[in-house]
């Protein structure tokens, strides 16, 4: 090789490419000597790309356009996150490759599936929930508009007639009051605190579905991933206080303004701190976990002081205990996702089916449509009961 290029260097510069000596020895000059360094350091750059692209193409498990999964061992540090979990990994994927992914099996499907499933499940819920016919306002209004019609008409016969006029004026002012008293009795509830919670619920599915569906593409894509799983997750505890304090304390607004407020800021603080990179890192496994847990445990202050109000009434010890299930199903979501239950006592059996996300994300679902059947109760009580 390098007698080639002191060869082509030679060709290159003619008689200029020598000199000669004392001892009458020609050597290179130092423009051919220049010039063969520079053309020995391109092909060690040449070397070097073509190593980098093997090396990535080798960590990506991506080749000619096909995509093999990969194990524990051959993944980048920002992909390793499960110890436990030893097999059926996609390692930094092309982004329509994992899309596709979707459709295929990996230790992920079951992951991306569950609260994609459960997304639409609450969507169906919400659309549900918004064609159901109000009793409220418009057969209120409705109400109103008629008996106003009747007033309207006596009050034109009592002119004319000038007959009983004092009782046909009492008459026609009687369907006013009606009127009133018929609006209050079928006012409803407002209803944004209970869709708050649903849009919270189905943001949280959303993203941690999109998460662990689109994470295997790039560093960065996984750091961007992992925020907005966050996001969701602090969603979803946040909204979940709306429904149970603020129809807890329609009348009591103080309350209801103290604890709607404690839980909004202790979720920005919450958001925030999940920006910061080593959160997502294996070793805060456990300080995110209990960071949750905390959001969620905050929650008893509200729904014991209801009961201390309210633990005469049917709605609120109902309410009480759909809240303490789903602080259960919260609780054994956390304690599975924190401790890796199943998989670390059987590394590799649990790879594709059964590992603790997995259970985690079953448990997630299943604590927010148990909140869901709490907030209907709620409804149905401020419906009938609502505060003057």
């Amino acid at each position: 090789m390098v007698v080639a290029n002191i060869t082509v260097a030679a060709v290159t510069m003619g008689k200029a490419a020598f000199t000669e000596n004392n001892e009458g020895q020609f050597l290179l000059s130092p423009v051919a000597d220049l010039m063969m360094q520079q053309q020995q350091q391109q092909q060690k750059e040449k070397m070097k790309e073509k190593k980098k692209k093997k090396k990535k193409e080798e960590k990506s498990s991506c080749s000619e356009g096909q995509c093999k999964l990969v194990d524990y061992n051959s993944l980048p540090n920002f992909l390793k996150h499960n110890e436990f979990i030893l097999d059926y990994y996609r390692s930094e994927w092309p982004m329509k490759d994992a899309i596709r992914s979707i459709f295929s099996i990996h230790n992920e499907t079951i992951n991306v599936w569950t609260h994609l499933i459960g997304f639409f499940i609450f969507l169906a819920l919400t659309v549900g929930a918004a064609m159901i016919i109000p009793v409220g306002s418009s057969m209120a209004s409705s109400g109103a508009s008629d008996l106003a019609n009747v007033s309207s008409t006596l009050t034109d016969i009592s002119g004319s007639l000038r007959l009983h006029h004092h009782e046909l004026v009492a008459l026609s002012l009687s369907p006013t009051n009606l009127t009133g008293a018929t609006a209050d009795a079928v006012e409803q509830a407002t209803r944004w605190p209970f869709y708050a919670y649903l849009c919270g619920a189905m943001f949280c599915l959303l993203m941690s579905s999109t998460c662990h569906l689109l994470y295997c593409h790039s560093e960065h894509t996984c750091y961007l991933m992992l925020r907005l799983d966050y996001a969701g997750i602090i969603t979803l505890i946040v909204t979940s206080f709306y429904p149970l304090v603020y129809y807890s304390f329609l009348c009591q607004p103080y309350f209801q303004y103290l604890y709607l407020s404690f839980i909004t800021v202790f979720g920005i603080a919450a958001l925030l701190v999940s920006l910061v990179p080593v959160f997502e890192t294996p070793e805060f496994r456990t300080v995110r976990a209990g960071l949750f847990a905390c959001m969620a445990l905050s929650g008893l202050v509200p729904i014991l002081h209801k009961v201390m109000l309210f633990g005469d009434q049917p709605e609120a010890v109902l309410t009480a205990g759909y809240e303490a299930a789903m602080g259960t199903l919260y609780g054994l979501g956390v304690l599975v996702y924190a401790t890796r239950i199943p998989e670390r006592w059987m590394p590799g059996k649990f790879d594709l089916a059964g590992h603790s996300h997995q259970l985690f994300h079953v448990l997630v679902i299943s604590g927010a449509y148990t909140h869901y059947l709490a907030g209907l109760v709620y409804l149905r009580w401020r419906d009938l009961e609502a505060c003057h």
